[in-house]
């Protein structure tokens, strides 16, 4: 609960004759602590919109549809949407507010930026001009994002489950802070100031994590493969082609020469045995043998999700085979074209836990390789190349097997010099990790200091 708010309650009493209406969202206190002359309903601050699109008049270039995420970041659609879409059209200008009638209680609401010009929705996001004189866009946009404004709207949703609806007519009639306009300004002024300080904290998220790949290449004598373009064309002589794929060839056009770095060559298959777990089937349904297993939404790039586990039956014969050991490597034997081949360590986290089948397990030899120097290695750019190239695709769905893993290339340091950096990421990761907590703690002080402000429970200073 933000600062200030104050608890709907679980239960009311109230006379027949004072109902102003008979729905939960009538018993739902928002609790604003603003004079009462600055609470007003939104429709003050708001003015419906309704300009069609005449499909028949308009220029198909004309037609440009928008998408509106939870976070209110709006972003066109691809040239062909607006030739499928069946419906009613709506313009919305540089400026207006729009919002969606499902999904406004997520936080689906969004102004549309000036450099997007005029763009059209369907009847599912309403269109409002907002009066200057009132009201700042942005600051509507905040008291949208607010949690008491989201437990109203929560109250208000009516429809069939599943597809329950806000309608424009209710959410006009909510009533919110309308302070004067430069008041809304300093409160837009100071989130702002906090996202720019979030920017500027993930840019240098994102550089010392591109520094930690590029020194770990450094570290084994390669250079980071430059982002060059896939060629559309190329040629190759037929004896030199390795195999007969678009894709691999295209990548190995551009891909880092490993040949030439300070280690020799090796592969995955010579300093680890890799082995697939079990296949899901009615039969092994959880009985009397239930073991917890590993499934690919637990295995995210360089780390495990183990918030949701799923058990299998596997009898006690099977379990030797199927174990996973702490240094493990688990590996995703399909997704997404850049996502094929995640790997991550098990450490030992869960006990009798064992492996899908679609997730590859690596026992690392300790005589000659550390878990942790082939994680980074699996994670770097001349790996991902390789299992996006060895990757078998479908419609939507890359995969590689287990020769695919076992045949990765790898340059091969002693074990001192693996430890060594390891070690050293490791300290990176750490100094990346705290400052990811700073972040998020600092973000979580500025939302609960706007919403109090927009709450009236904290003076808005500079105003």
């Amino acid at each position: 609960m933000s600062i200030g708010a104050v608890a709907s309650p679980h239960a009311s009493v109230v006379w027949f004759r004072d109902l102003y209406r008979w729905s939960v969202s009538s018993f739902v206190s928002t609790g604003w602590r603003w004079p009462a002359e600055a609470i007003r309903p939104l429709s003050a601050a708001l003015s419906r919109k309704s300009i069609g699109v005449d499909c028949s008049k308009t220029p198909s270039g004309a037609i440009r549809l928008v998408t509106l995420h939870f976070d209110g970041e709006i972003e066109l659609r691809d040239a062909d949407a607006a030739d499928s879409f069946k419906g009613r059209l709506f313009f919305a200008d540089p400026g207006d507010v729009i919002y969606s009638k499902i999904d406004v209680r997520n936080g689906a609401i969004g102004i549309i930026a000036k450099d997007l010009g005029r763009v059209c929705v369907s009847s599912e996001y309403p269109v409002y001009a907002v009066d200057s004189n009132t009201a700042d866009a942005h600051y509507i946009k905040l008291v949208f994002r607010t949690d008491v404004f989201r437990r109203k709207i929560n109250s208000m949703i009516s429809g069939a489950s599943g597809r329950k609806r806000v309608q424009p007519s209710d959410l006009e009639s909510v009533e919110i802070p309308l302070p004067p306009v430069p008041v809304q300004r300093t409160i837009v002024a100071l989130w702002e100031a906090e996202r720019k300080a979030a920017a500027g904290t993930q840019a240098k998220i994102e550089e010392l994590e591109r520094n930690i790949e590029a020194r770990f290449l450094a570290d084994l004598g390669l250079k980071a493969p430059t982002k060059a373009r896939l060629p559309k064309a190329f040629g190759v002589w037929w004896k030199n082609l390795v195999r007969w794929s678009v894709t691999f060839n295209q990548l190995a056009s551009v891909a880092a020469d490993i040949s030439g770095g300070k280690y020799p060559l090796t592969t995955l298959g010579h300093v680890g045995t890799v082995s697939y777990g079990i296949q899901k089937s009615p039969a092994n349904r959880p009985g009397q043998h239930p073991r917890p297993y590993l499934r690919v939404a637990n295995v995210q790039r360089g780390e495990l999700d183990l918030r949701e586990i799923k058990y299998i039956d596997v009898p006690d014969s099977e379990l030797p085979s199927l174990l996973l050991e702490p240094g493990d490597l688990v590996v995703c034997e399909g997704n997404s074209a850049d996502l094929v081949g995640r790997p991550a360590i098990w450490r030992g986290e869960i006990p009798d836990c064992v492996h899908q089948n679609h997730i590859l397990k690596v026992r690392v030899d300790r005589v000659q390789a550390m878990s942790g120097y082939l994680l980074e290695y699996m994670n770097s750019a001349p790996a991902r190349n390789h299992f996006r190239a060895r990757a078998k695709f479908t419609t939507n769905l890359a995969s590689i097997n287990s020769n695919d893993l076992r045949e990765l290339p790898l340059p091969l340091p002693p074990l001192e010099t693996q430890r060594k950096i390891v070690e050293r990421i490791a300290n990176r990761r750490a100094e990346i990790a705290n400052l990811r907590a700073d972040a998020k703690a600092r973000a979580n002080a500025a939302k609960a200091e706007v919403e109090a402000m927009i709450l009236g429970t904290k003076p808005v200073e500079g105003a």
